[in-house]
């Protein structure tokens, strides 16, 4: 069931996204290349942070864009955002790859913006990443996709929810159980390494 979104919420939809849409409906690219430049990293991200799996994001997120391109309509600036929309699609493609038998799991690729660190202070950053992503790709898929809802993408927590397609405090819920797991067991690794 989807959350409810309040008129004022709704009014996010800026009249450039509906025009755009508009566009997109009479067959002009232009209108998807524009919302492409404007919402594909977003989606590419938070579908990375979920999956784990460069490729899959990239192919989860153009289950997105190919989705809106052949029905542009399907989006409802009542119920949420556009980039909502197109990462609920993300969502939706990613779950279906997680259904395949025998599907691998592969780390995402982290990176920092910060100048010159010596190969040591790498090596531990490194390190400590690599800890960090592995915890979260064994928190369960509910628990995982809240982190990365609110904590690493830092959406609003009723965009959260309606990517989730989920109440609010469902999510508030799953999200407190999920920073607790993820303490626990960063905690415990470290533990482990004294």
């Amino acid at each position: 069931m989807m959350p409810f979104v309040s008129p004022a919420a709704a009014s996010e939809a800026s009249l450039e996204t509906v025009a755009l849409l508009r566009r997109l409906g009479k067959g002009e690219p232009e209108a998807l290349d524009q919302i492409y430049r404007r919402e594909s990293a977003s989606v590419y991200r938070y579908a990375l942070a979920l999956s784990g799996n460069p490729a899959w994001a990239a192919d989860a997120m153009q289950d997105a864009f190919v989705s809106l391109a052949a029905r542009p309509a399907g989006f409802d600036p009542l119920r949420g955002t556009l980039g909502a929309y197109l990462a609920g699609i993300a969502r939706h493609a990613l779950m279906q790859r997680w259904r395949e038998p025998g599907a691998p799991e592969v780390d995402a690729e982290l990176s920092s913006d910060e100048a010159q660190p010596s190969p040591e202070e790498l090596l531990v950053r490194a390190q400590d990443q690599a800890q960090v992503w592995a915890a979260i790709r064994r928190l369960p898929w509910p628990q995982r996709e809240a982190l990365v809802l609110v904590d690493l993408q830092q959406r609003p927590y009723a965009e959260a929810a309606a990517i989730a397609a989920i109440e609010i405090n469902t999510l508030r819920t799953r999200l407190h159980r999920a920073r607790l797991r993820l303490a626990q067991d960063l905690n415990a690794s470290r533990g482990e390494q004294r």
